[in-house]
Formats: structure tokens, C-alpha cells, sequence
């Protein structure tokens, strides 16, 4: 019968401490203790995966019941050494602490303690994944760790110490265990592909270093798992990959640079052909945000060795990243892998991924064309000085593009002759004794869409209605979300608006609630914040009483175009004759060239021709509609 195949991580496991790989502090630790004699009766070894904690625990027991020893080179002969190398030993007892792990099998150790060893000087227990005991079995082992008998030592292994108690850890002489280097790993693979006869090329065996993220386990996994795809032909990185199920260096030079040229066809072209292979999305843009990664420190090393020892990238491929880098800025670079970062997390949750990793890549070939901040700051520069000395106005500047709503105003537009007209006119005789004029005609007049005006100091109002009006006004325009903007226009009114807080009222209790909502109270108050320019403000609200003022809406033109409107003629409440004739020949003459706004009409006056789905709603909004 052939004997039966072992693997490589088995077969090349270290034996003695001078075969340890990359741990050179923590072998000459223990290696003078052994040689002093100074061995402690607990150890406690951390690290990730694959650094060789265990094998190390097998080295100590090797070394210290070896029939020649305690000695940093076991014979290999004796029948301890041959026992602790085929795993059946008697003397050093392994434990999995995962399947062991409750305060039985602490207990169980305890009374099989009191033997003395068979073969050996020691009776050794070896805990792996120590950090798996629970509470009690700890405090069970607590006592015994601390003042174990004088032939008994503990080692124990550990991936996550910050688990394990500290009242264990400070019983223990800890050992912590660094990830193996790519060169370490690199050059270990040589030995052994020189042994087995592999033939691999050096660029392959970089690739399964740096996949091991450190683990030189895993690395000789996965050399043993490639060594069978073809003995007659040389591994190559490309094999690595593709078993790996990464992409190439090519392709993902390939797709960056489609990508930083904002070719959006070829990125997405070649996105469908890497797909179509079987990658995954999540691998190709976890591939994506190495490689930009590797790109922006290749950018800012200008030292190529550094640079090769940060990437683990051979030279050519560096040579490649960095003739790409100077058509990309810094910035440009974080923005991609910001990007590239928020979308993995999207694919991780969504079931469509190819769609996120598609979204991903046209936004990023759309945007990358960015202008770095250097450039926006020199443009920002540029167009101050301007400004500053008079070439360019800022009410020259046209605002931006808002959302006008379906229900429009007719704007009447006023030619400067007729303006001049109309104030050269010889005004009519006005009572004195009569009221202001109604408020409808203090409208101002528009004219030429100007940017927004300084926000208003709400402390001390020359005009308490007409300050609340344009504050609201601003919030208003202020909220992005266009339903909470139409739901506080149309069903809400303002009682009080400063930048301390803001208080709203409602005619329904089902208003109240809605308004109190994130999806309502939020958008609100970041608009006030911004109104006022505070980092935090109250809103308050509340039912409307009888003592609430009347509500103070904006005009519905002005919300719209988010834009003031510039005042040409405005009605005061003094009482000089002149200005009240004035304000009535205004009056006389405007009034026919404005639209009147909706006329809200009570439910008394509701036509019966309404269908009965439309009576509801007007009874919903306090028996009040809009024809």
C-alpha cells in the first residue's frame, strides 16, 4: 500500500528553532531561557494565523524532554522526540480548546495533573485557541496556572488574547508573534520548491506571498494546491490568480486607465469581459482598491525600493504604476478608493452585484476628471482678485437651476417706462382715516432675479410680520426634500423663528405627529441651521390655539424660484398723505396686471359636484381647498 501523501505545511514544519521563520526575537527569547535554565511554568503565544505559535509550543516540548536535553537541538531519536513529531505523544497533552472548553474539561485537566510524566521531564499542556474557555473554566485553571506542580507547563495559544482574562495573562510570560514578511515567505517557498522539483516562476511565488496576508501556512497550502495543475509547465502568476479567482496586474491596469481617462465605454467592455471569466464582484473591486492603493504610494515614494516594499510589486510593475501616476492627482486617487470603498459595501449587502459593481465603475469614469484642489483653489484665487478689483460683479452671477412647482403665478413684467410713468403720475386723494393698504399689494414687485440677500438678525425686528415671513421664507428654500418643503408651506405656520429655535404650528394632531418624524424634523432643522448659520437649533411643534398669530406664508413665486424678488415701491404704515395716495394709486394700478393667488374657501361653500374621495380630503385639511 502507497504510502499516504502529506502535505506540505506538515512536512516542512519546523523542528527546531533555527528552522523558524520570521520570529527571531521570540527564538532568541526562548532559546536563552532554555540554555539558562530559566523556564517558566506558563507561556502564552498571540499571533494571526500560520506564524507558527503551535509549532513553536511543539519546539519547547521537543526541546525540553528530549533524552538530551533540556537543549535548543533535539535528538529527533529519542522516543519523546519521535512521539512529539508523529503527534502521538504521552507526555505533552493538546488540547483544542474550542471543543473543550467548559468548566468540566478544566476540571479534568486538574486531576490528571497530579501524575508524573511517563517519558519525559515534563508533563506539558498544550491549549490552542485558549481565548474560547469560558469565564469559569478559567477561574478553574486560575490557581493552578499560578503554582502548577514543579513538572508541569502550561503553553498556551491564542488568536485573539484580548479574550482571555487578565488575571490569566498576568500569570503567563507572553510571546507575541508578528505576521512572516514576503521575503521571509518568499524565500521559504524557494527551498521548497527546489525539494519537491516545482517549477515556478519568481513573480508566482510573490503572488502567494502576499495572499497569505503573513501566513506562512497558508502559503504552503496554496503552493501545494498549484503544484498539481501542470508538471510539465511553469507556474506563472496568472495561474496564482486565476486559482485565487484575483485579477491580473494587466487587467487591472487595463481597467484603471480606462478609468482615469473617463472612457466609460471600455470600462464597462472590459468589466463584462473579467465577470464573464467567474469573478466575483466583490473580489474585482477589493482588487480595484489594492490597486489604486498600491498607485498612490507609488505616486508619493519616490524611492523605488521603498516603494517595492510597501506594494510587494516587482519592478516592472512599478515602473507601469508610476508612469500612470503623473496623469492622476493625489486627490483624485482618495476620491476613487472612497468610492470604490462604498460600493464594496453596497455589493456585500445587495443581491445584484454585477449592478453596484456597473454603477461603480461609470460613476468613477464619469468623475474622475475632477479638477484637483490645487487647480479649484487657483480658479477660487483667480476669481476673487476679480471681484476684488471690479472685472467681474457678483450679481453678475446667475443662480442656480431649483425646482419650480407645478402651480405658477403669472409674473407681471413692468417696462422702465412704464415705472416711470406710474411715479410721475399725479396720485388720487386718499382718507386719511382709512386702513393701510391690504397686504396682498405690499407684494414686491419683481424685477431682476438677484442672488439670496444676507440672512436677517431675528434678535430685534424692525417689522415682526414681515421678518418672520422672509426668515420662513429662507428656511423653506433651505429643504432640500421637496415634499417635507411643500408639506410645511402648505399645512404649517411660524409663531417664532430665531437662530436659538423655531416653533410651528399645526391646525391637525396628525400634522403634529408627521412634522415630528425624522423624515419631516430632520430636513427642517438642517434647513433652519443653515438659515441662521448655527451648528444646532430647537424646533418646537405644537397645535395651534386661539392665541397663535395668524399664519405668515412666503409668496408661492418667491419659494419657487428659491430667489428674492427686488423691491421697486413698498407701502409703510406711516400716515402722511402723500405716501397712502401713492400706495393707492399703486394699487389701482398693478392690481389688474397680478394673478390672484388660489382663494381658499370654506366647506360650506364646497360644490356638490365633488366626488366623495375629494370631500374627505378637504374635511382632512380643516374643511379648506385650492381650486
Amino acid at each position: 500500500m502507497a504510502e499516504r501523501y502529506l502535505p506540505l505545511y506538515r512536512k516542512y514544519r519546523p523542528q527546531t528553532f533555527k528552522d523558524l521563520i520570521g520570529q527571531e526575537n521570540i527564538v532568541k527569547a526562548l532559546s536563552n531561557a532554555i540554555n539558562l535554565n530559566k523556564i517558566s511554568h506558563a507561556y502564552l503565544l498571540c499571533g494571526p494565523r500560520g506564524t507558527g505559535k503551535t509549532t513553536t509550543a511543539r519546539i519547547i516540548a521537543k526541546s525540553l524532554n528530549c533524552a538530551q536535553g533540556p537543549t535548543l537541538e533535539p535528538c529527533g531519536e529519542c522516543p519523546s522526540c519521535k512521539d512529539i513529531a508523529n503527534s502521538t505523544p504521552i507526555d505533552v497533552i493538546e488540547i483544542d480548546a474550542a471543543s473543550n472548553r467548559k468548566v468540566e474539561d478544566a476540571r479534568n485537566i486538574l486531576e490528571k495533573i497530579q501524575f508524573v510524566p511517563v517519558n519525559g521531564r515534563f508533563k506539558i499542556y498544550i491549549i490552542d485557541e485558549v481565548h474560547m474557555l469560558t469565564t469559569e473554566a478559567f477561574n478553574t485553571l486560575l490557581k493552578t496556572l499560578e503554582e502548577p506542580p514543579e513538572n508541569v507547563i502550561f503553553i498556551l495559544a491564542t488568536t485573539e488574547p484580548h479574550k482571555v482574562l487578565d488575571t490569566i495573562i498576568s500569570r503567563c510570560q507572553r510571546f507575541d508573534f508578528r505576521r512572516i514578511t514576503t521575503e521571509d515567505i518568499v524565500a521559504r517557498l524557494k527551498y521548497i520548491c527546489e525539494q519537491e522539483k516545482i517549477s515556478i516562476t519568481e513573480d508566482a511565488l510573490f503572488t502567494i506571498a502576499r495572499s497569505s496576508a503573513g501566513g506562512m501556512r497558508d502559503s504552503l497550502a496554496l503552493l501545494d494546491q498549484i503544484s498539481v495543475l501542470d508538471a510539465d509547465k511553469e507556474i506563472t502568476s496568472d495561474d496564482v490568480n486565476e486559482m485565487l479567482g484575483r485579477l491580473s496586474f494587466e487587467i487591472l491596469y487595463d481597467l484603471s486607465t480606462a478609468i482615469i481617462n473617463s472612457d466609460t465605454q471600455a470600462a464597462i467592455t472590459l468589466l463584462d469581459k473579467v465577470y464573464n471569466k467567474g469573478n466575483e464582484p466583490f473580489q474585482i473591486i477589493t482588487n480595484l482598491i489594492q490597486y489604486f492603493r498600491n498607485l498612490l504610494v507609488v505616486k508619493n515614494c519616490t524611492d523605488r525600493s521603498i516603494a517595492s516594499e510597501l506594494t510587494q510589486l516587482s519592478e516592472a510593475h512599478i515602473l507601469k504604476q508610476r508612469e500612470q501616476s503623473e496623469t492622476i492627482e493625489p486627490e483624485q486617487i482618495l476620491y476613487t478608493i472612497e468610492r470604490l470603498s462604498f460600493y464594496s459595501k453596497e455589493i456585500k449587502e445587495t443581491t445584484n452585484r454585477y449592478l453596484w459593481l456597473e454603477l461603480c465603475i461609470i460613476e468613477l469614469a464619469s468623475n474622475i476628471k475632477f479638477s484637483s484642489y490645487s487647480q479649484l483653489l487657483d480658479r477660487i484665487e483667480k476669481l476673487e482678485a476679480s471681484v476684488v478689483s471690479g472685472d467681474i460683479k457678483p450679481s453678475s452671477v446667475a443662480p442656480a437651476p431649483v425646482f419650480k412647482p407645478s402651480i405658477k403665478h403669472q409674473e407681471p413684467e413692468f417696462s422702465q417706462a412704464s415705472q416711470q410713468a406710474v411715479q410721475k403720475e399725479e396720485p388720487a386723494p386718499v382718507n386719511k382715516d382709512e386702513h393701510m393698504v391690504e397686504p396682498e399689494i405690499q407684494q414686491q414687485v419683481p424685477t431682476v432675479e438677484q442672488p439670496l440677500p444676507a440672512k436677517p438678525q431675528m434678535s430685534a425686528p424692525a417689522d415682526a410680520g414681515q421678518d418672520l415671513a422672509s426668515a420662513w421664507q429662507g428656511i423653506l428654500q433651505n429643504i432640500d426634500s421637496i415634499p417635507s418643503r411643500m408639506f410645511f408651506y402648505n399645512l404649517s405656520k411660524p409663531l417664532e423663528l430665531t437662530p436659538q429655535g423655531v416653533t410651528i404650528a399645526f391646525m391637525k394632531e396628525i400634522f403634529v405627529k408627521q412634522a415630528q418624524e425624522d423624515s419631516k424634523n430632520a430636513p427642517l432643522k438642517k434647513a433652519a441651521m443653515n438659515y441662521f448659520g448655527v451648528d444646532d437649533i430647537n424646533i418646537h411643534i405644537k397645535l395651534a390655539d386661539s392665541n397663535d398669530v395668524p399664519a405668515v406664508k412666503p409668496a408661492l413665486e418667491n419659494l419657487e424660484r428659491k430667489t428674492p424678488q427686488t423691491p421697486s415701491v413698498q407701502v409703510s404704515n406711516a400716515v402722511d398723505s402723500s405716501e397712502e395716495e401713492n400706495a393707492q394709486l399703486l394699487k389701482e394700478t398693478f392690481q389688474p396686471a397680478v394673478k390672484e393667488t388660489p382663494v381658499q374657501k370654506s366647506s360650506d361653500d364646497i360644490p356638490e359636484h365633488l366626488s366623495e374621495q375629494s370631500k374627505m380630503v378637504v374635511e382632512l385639511f380643516n374643511g379648506k381647498y385650492i381650486e
